[in-house]
């Protein structure tokens, strides 16, 4: 009897899933960063998703429930997507800098370059980049075939030869003050009409 498309796809969800199981576990065990008792903010959403939001470092809402996207960004990112139409179940975000540190920068190379293995999980097909940091990392941590991608606002770019790129403020800094908030959403909606034309399969 041949296997259905379905079935198919069934098995690629239940590999995605047992790999992100898997790679949450290493990034607990993860000696790297002095992060002490808490544990690392990790991503969240659909493993296969269509679409990977991406940010540099957690806030403390996130660093609480562990949770990338939790509080404030992921209420504003919540009601952006329905604005544009795009099923919050295609959506994945996650985090450079996984562990919850007072100063970022002090995450390990190697903590971050872990962003490429969950790339390769999800393989989503556009990186939403948020902000100038989580921009430098990712041109930074060297997913195979990728281009180096510009501080575009609003501009759909090539990362790989499967993988689009949209670079955005970064969210957090765009929730307070009028002019920042029409810039993220200046650049952001252009991820509305990206998925618009994604082909229907």
């Amino acid at each position: 009897m041949p296997v259905t498309d379905d079935e198919i796809r069934e098995k690629y969800l239940e590999r995605a899933i047992r790999e992100l199981n898997s790679f949450t576990r290493e990034l607990q065990a993860c000696p790297h960063c002095p992060r002490g008792n808490l544990m690392p903010v990790l991503g969240s959403g659909h493993p296969q998703a269509d679409v990977m939001l991406l940010k540099y470092a957690a806030q403390p809402s996130e660093i609480e429930e562990g949770v990338a996207f939790y509080g404030r960004a992921g209420t504003a990112i919540m009601k952006s997507l329905k604005r544009l139409q795009i099923d919050p179940l295609a959506v994945y975000g996650t985090l450079c800098a996984k562990c919850p540190l007072s100063d970022p920068s002090l995450a390990d190379e190697a903590c971050i370059a872990r962003v490429v293995e969950e790339v390769a999980i999800v393989a989503p097909k556009i990186i939403v980049v948020m902000g100038e940091d989580a921009l430098a990392a990712l041109n930074d941590v060297g997913i195979p075939l990728a281009a180096p991608l510009e501080p575009m606002l609003g501009v759909v770019q090539s990362l790989t030869p499967i993988i689009d790129a949209l670079y955005v403020p970064d969210i957090d800094g765009a929730l307070d003050e009028q002019e920042a908030k029409r810039e993220f959403w200046d650049a952001f909606r252009v991820l509305g009409e990206w998925y618009a034309a994604l082909p229907p399969y």
